[in-house]
């Protein structure tokens, strides 16, 4: 079994696709396939459920997956710690973020790159929750995440910001020229909110659940710009981070502040999250500087 191999694995697991996989891993897809098979064959088991639509792991493949993470995780970071005796900054960089963070992540990725043009940088944009467990089993080095709460076992949270939330609602709204607003206010309204899995949201369920105000999500959305959208058109409102009320797109929108509760307990907060326990990897820490960390 070489480590080429379940890289190649790897890849068509998170990909769920033979193609996506091979472009990702920039090989061919016929050479991909052949390791894939190669692979089971040494294994003596089918790692993949494989139909004309879709790719999908099978119990062996699953479990192998847990071990493979953690196992090329290994071997970055015995390489990893060869670089750094040399004192040599090599090796890759895999950074997640959620949309809308109050970090710059552009910028400083651009700036890391190039004082560090030996490093492989990779980012990965996803709602936080998804983030938190690419970075507890291996995937990330490191994720710019807004989750509310402790940190799930085998990470860290090392925050970074944190703002208000507010009520956006079109104009026409009853609440538009409110001064502030209460969460048990709001148990009569539609609303139109992002993922389950991103901060944001799970800011805004554990506030309404910690009011015992129930609440319907109307419509669910990936993105800001669409959120913003649905609430231009009047469809709904959004309790939302105070940057997002910020940008250009939602300037014809109202913005109200809404009740931060005991101790600013639902206040939107920015963090970077690294693995619990094992030192950051050395292009994480050397990327935490630049954060001040």
């Amino acid at each position: 079994m070489e480590l080429r191999q379940l890289e190649y694995f790897v890849a068509v697991a998170e990909e769920r696709h033979f193609t996506k996989a091979a472009h990702r891993m920039m090989v061919s897809q016929s050479g991909l396939s052949a390791s894939v098979r190669a692979l089971e064959r040494e294994l003596g088991a089918p790692l993949f459920v494989r139909t004309t639509r879709s790719v999908e792991l099978t119990g062996a493949g699953r479990a192998l997956l847990v071990e493979a993470t953690r196992t090329l995780a290994g071997a970055r970071a015995a390489r990893e710690a060869v670089a750094e005796v040399q004192g040599l900054l090599r090796g890759s960089l895999a950074v997640g973020v959620e949309q809308c963070v109050t970090v710059d992540v552009g910028a400083l990725l651009a700036r890391f790159r190039a004082q560090h043009a030996d490093v492989e940088v990779r980012l990965r944009q996803a709602g936080s929750a998804l983030l938190m467990n690419d970075v507890v089993d291996g995937r990330l080095d490191m994720a710019f995440v807004t989750l509310p709460g402790p940190p799930p076992d085998g990470a860290r949270l090392l925050p970074l910001d944190s703002e208000p939330m507010v009520l956006l609602c079109d104009p026409g709204h009853r609440l538009a020229g409110a001064s502030r607003v209460k969460w048990d206010e709001l148990a009569d309204e539609t609303f139109v909110d992002f993922h389950p899995d991103w901060g944001a949201r799970r800011l805004t369920d554990r506030a309404f659940a910690d009011c015992r105000t129930p609440r319907r999500v109307a419509l669910e959305v990936y993105d800001v710009h669409t959120l913003i959208e649905l609430v231009g058109h009047g469809l709904g409102i959004a309790v939302v981070p105070r940057p997002i009320a910020r940008k250009e797109q939602a300037a014809e929108l109202c913005a109200v502040p809404v009740d931060e509760g005991p101790d600013a307990a639902w206040r939107w907060q920015v963090s970077v999250a690294v693995p619990a326990g094992d030192r950051p990897s050395p292009a994480a820490r050397e990327l935490l500087t630049y954060l001040g960390r």
